[in-house]
């Protein structure tokens, strides 16, 4: 079957080529050939390129959105809070999905640059010099969420906080066998931030810890639980707790320690970070850190239209978290202060929250408080 051209209807409807793409672009026509185009084009099922009618076009009113999976509950609350605050503000999406692939990822971005996309928004694993790279040429506003982009905007976690707290309340609860499941610090944030939070929570002048051993996995759940079984049959002393970098890598645990036949928490306490809603349906239901997701979704929309019309932004705006106790997590010190008494002598770590409109003269930073307890 033939596959038409602008050119083709423009020659059957006896009229030039501009004239077709006045039609498809909502320009001035009479009324009869306006007509005689739509019949023809009805007729022929022809739909017009959006990169080309994207070249013609100051403005698309699309966002192009660069993420690393589609199968991540964390990924999914941002784009879905992201996608309906673009829509309610008259804007449509285009969603790529990189596979935690980099040179998908850098592909993904010189792609939605080249169909005139109006902003871009990565949901970023890293940031390379590439990225870097790509920013300072980019014709349109870039905003990347989850890593703190230095060179341009970013909305990212407070990783460091959440991981301290964490730290901190495995540490009042009397915990000195620590086994730590992260991932590579390719992932600054994940990888390498949450991290130095978490090992700085768990120190102090009065804990000695006993062990604290390190190790290595993938976001995978699955290979999280062949670590798992692996550790648990050589590691001595067996750890008092284990504390993921995810609630993802927590379920993995969470289902290998049952499976060697520990009790949780009597014999291994869990600790994630993410807040997923099937962490609380396992039992017992995990002890974990919940990240507005969907907030940070919504101000990466609101921001890059605000970038889209040269209004200020913040350079840096930090979204707040949500500690969840859960039941996974044993208390072997119960004089120890609670998590309440230690969330109230972090010295000073919380910031008050401030609109996003809010931008002061003086910072280039926001952050938002912690989410209320729902």
């Amino acid at each position: 079957m033939k596959k038409y051209t602008m050119a083709d209807i423009a020659r059957e409807a006896g009229v030039a080529k501009s004239t077709v793409s006045r039609y498809f672009n909502g320009g001035y026509l009479h009324e009869d050939t306006r007509e005689k185009l739509r019949k023809i084009i009805e007729k022929t099922n022809y739909e017009p390129s959006v990169a080309a009618q994207n070249l013609k076009l100051k403005n698309t009113h699309t966002i192009g959105i660069v993420a690393p999976t589609l199968l991540s509950t964390v990924t999914g609350r941002q784009l879905t809070a992201m996608d309906k605050t673009l829509r309610a503000n008259g804007y449509s999406t285009i969603i790529m999905n990189t596979d935690h692939d980099p040179n998908r990822e850098i592909a993904a971005i010189e792609y939605l640059r080249s169909m005139r996309t109006d902003g871009i928004i990565l949901i970023a694993t890293n940031i390379s010099e590439e990225h870097q790279r790509l920013q300072k040429s980019s014709p349109v506003p870039f905003l990347v969420m989850g890593q703190r982009f230095n060179e341009g905007t970013s909305v990212i976690y407070d990783d460091y906080e959440a991981g301290y707290e964490i730290g901190s309340y495995i540490r009042s609860k009397g915990h000195k066998n620590i086994l730590y499941v992260g991932v590579s610090e390719f992932d600054d944030a994940v990888g390498r931030i949450r991290k130095q939070g978490v090992l700085d929570g768990l120190q102090s002048e009065q804990t000695n810890l006993t062990s604290l051993m390190m190790e290595e996995t993938t976001f995978s759940y699955q290979e999280t639980r062949d670590l798992i079984q692996d550790v648990l049959g050589v590691i001595e002393p067996t750890p008092s707790v284990i504390i993921c970098a995810t609630d993802m890598m927590a379920l993995a645990a969470h289902k290998e320690v049952i499976e060697k036949g520990f009790k949780i928490p009597e014999d291994i306490s869990i600790v994630g970070f993410g807040g997923y809603e099937i962490s609380e349906l396992v039992s017992p239901s995990i002890c974990s850190i919940r990240f507005n997701n969907e907030e940070a979704g919504a101000i990466c929309a609101k921001t890059i239209i605000s970038m889209i019309q040269n209004e200020p932004v913040a350079a840096v705006q930090i979204i707040g978290h949500r500690f969840i106790q859960g039941g996974s997590v044993f208390d072997l010190n119960p004089s120890e202060k609670s998590i309440e008494d230690v969330a109230e002598n972090k010295n000073g770590h919380d910031s008050a929250a401030r609109d996003i409109n809010q931008v002061s003269e003086n910072s280039s930073e926001i952050k938002y408080d912690e989410i209320e307890e729902k």
